[in-house]
């Protein structure tokens, strides 16, 4: 029998609820989904760390049935009525805060917290059967990259202790300027976006690079081609580092494509 493994994939989630709508910008990205989820060997649960749940601590959900977060503004009527009534599962949950406190992470459960859109939108397009249980797993309101990446590595062992087969999902996006969108388009905007892009690609793909290297790069991203106008706040970024800090090695995959006229990635660890 093989042993339980942990595999580690960051993902772009998309604008609210649109890729659950239809919306032809965001098409590239639901393929993209869907077909990370049909090459993936399923897993027993799945850990998301979304980009919109911040703590003090890190804390994570533990009700056996999480209802949903509608945390979006200004859609279709339709967008309010999404279902997705995946499971729960506490006591994962409990042992991840016992791996975090053990590493010295201070850690807690939240039994009232639902689902974001961070989950539900990209695990009803992989998932869509709402069968497997989740738990999510907040960001830290320092958005401190150093401890995002120490969040990472101290989950590196759960799926050992956990004897279950596990998928940690960072759920952001690769490019999250949105003022930019706002404000209009401009052969900046892009040539940021895809410069940006290149050297996300290089960081997490190049074995060139020793570990030491892409620590510090992720450590310090904001030195990257303009880290900061992609990034003008870094929320959307770091479960990135929460996946990368598992893993401390080069992805094996990137998956590209362009949604709502940018270039965005996923990333994808196997496991060992």
């Amino acid at each position: 029998m093989s042993e339980p493994m942990l595999r580690s994939l960051y993902i772009s989630h998309g604008g609210g609820p649109l890729p659950l709508l239809g919306d032809p910008a965001h098409a590239e990205l639901v393929r993209t989904l869907q077909g990370l989820a049909e090459t993936l060997p399923r897993p027993e649960a799945i850990i998301v760390v979304s980009a919109h749940w911040e703590a003090d601590v890190a804390t994570v959900t533990t009700s056996a049935a999480p209802g949903l977060l509608y945390d979006y503004y200004g859609f279709s009527p339709e967008s309010y009525q999404i279902d997705y009534p995946a499971p729960g599962a506490p006591h994962l949950a409990e042992q991840i805060c016992e791996v975090l406190r053990a590493e010295g992470i201070p850690a807690e459960g939240d039994g009232c917290r639902a689902f974001d859109h961070g989950l539900f939108v990209p695990l009803k397009l992989m998932y869509p059967a709402a069968d497997i249980p989740c738990v999510q797993l907040s960001l830290l309101s320092s958005l401190d990259a150093t401890a995002h990446l120490d969040l990472g590595r101290a989950l590196s062992g759960l799926a050992a202790v956990t004897g279950r087969n596990l998928l940690l999902l960072g759920s952001g996006s690769s490019f999250h300027n949105l003022q930019a969108f706002f404000d209009g388009r401009d052969a900046h905007m892009y040539s940021h976006n895809q410069a940006f892009e290149g050297w996300l690609e290089q960081t997490l793909s190049s074995a060139n690079l020793v570990e030491s290297e892409r620590l510090h790069r992720l450590e310090h991203w904001e030195m990257a081609p303009h880290g900061r106008y992609c990034h003008p706040r870094e929320e959307h970024l770091l479960p990135l580092h929460v996946c990368y800090g598992a893993m401390r090695r080069p992805a094996e995959q990137r998956f590209g494509f362009t949604m709502m006229g940018m270039q965005g990635s996923c990333y994808l660890w196997q496991g060992d």
